[in-house]
């Protein structure tokens, strides 16, 4: 096979074109390069060792439908920092210690331990040294790192490191709130339940008026 990787599918092997479904009574060959068939291939096996029949009609086309979901909730695997900043970084006057934020920033990610989803919110806070970024960029570089395979404390760490690495700030806080459906649907199943995370760059790690100050701009 000229060195590619394939996986061969049995005689319940199922082929998919563009956009559709279709079942096969011939086995077939998947190119493991094509994520989102082998995608596809995962949830169809899924489904039959669950004991459902992914060949009936409402289950049909679910695999295909869950791979497209799946491209959308983890599109930040394919985007990166320099790309989402964009040059938007401006030379501004701004008070010497001062404080800027973006705050109650709606995230989605997915917990990478059982690939079930958390929400929240994040709140961000950086101190211009010589530039400040686009608004719009901010909220960008939380989405960026929420889809993907994720945990809250890993999330809130990238987003001020990526931050701190873009703009060189004399300081940045961030402070992400998530409400966990790995710990609300299974396991412990307690509703209600939300974990709170902070990262501290620079300035923020040592003056605690600073911290204040945020935690009052943000309401908490």
């Amino acid at each position: 096979m000229d060195n590619v990787e394939r996986i061969a599918l049995g005689s319940n092997g199922h082929h998919r074109d563009k956009d559709q479904l279709f079942d096969l009574t011939q086995p077939s060959v998947r190119l493991i390069s094509d994520p989102v068939a082998a995608i596809e291939d995962s949830v169809y096996q899924i489904l039959m060792n669950v004991g459902e029949d992914p060949d009936r009609d409402g289950l049909v086309r679910t695999p295909y439908r869950v791979a497209k979901m799946y491209r959308e909730l983890l599109e930040g695997y394919q985007q990166d920092v320099e790309t989402i900043i964009n040059g938007a970084m401006f030379d501004v006057e701004y008070g010497e210690g001062e404080m800027v934020v973006v705050s109650d920033i709606e995230y989605s990610s997915m917990c990478e331990h059982h690939m079930l989803p958390f929400t929240g919110k994040a709140h961000v806070a950086y101190i211009p040294s010589k530039k400040v970024v686009g608004l719009s960029k901010i909220p960008r570089l939380v989405d960026m790192f929420a889809r993907r395979l994720q945990v809250q404390e890993r999330l809130t760490n990238e987003v001020a490191d990526a931050l701190e690495g873009a703009i060189d700030p004399d300081g940045v806080m961030v402070v992400v709130k998530g409400n966990h459906s790995c710990a609300s649907l299974r396991g412990v199943k307690k509703h209600g339940v939300n974990m709170s995370t902070t990262a501290q760059r620079g300035v923020f790690r040592s003056d605690k008026d600073l911290r204040d100050e945020f935690y009052r701009l943000i309401g908490k």
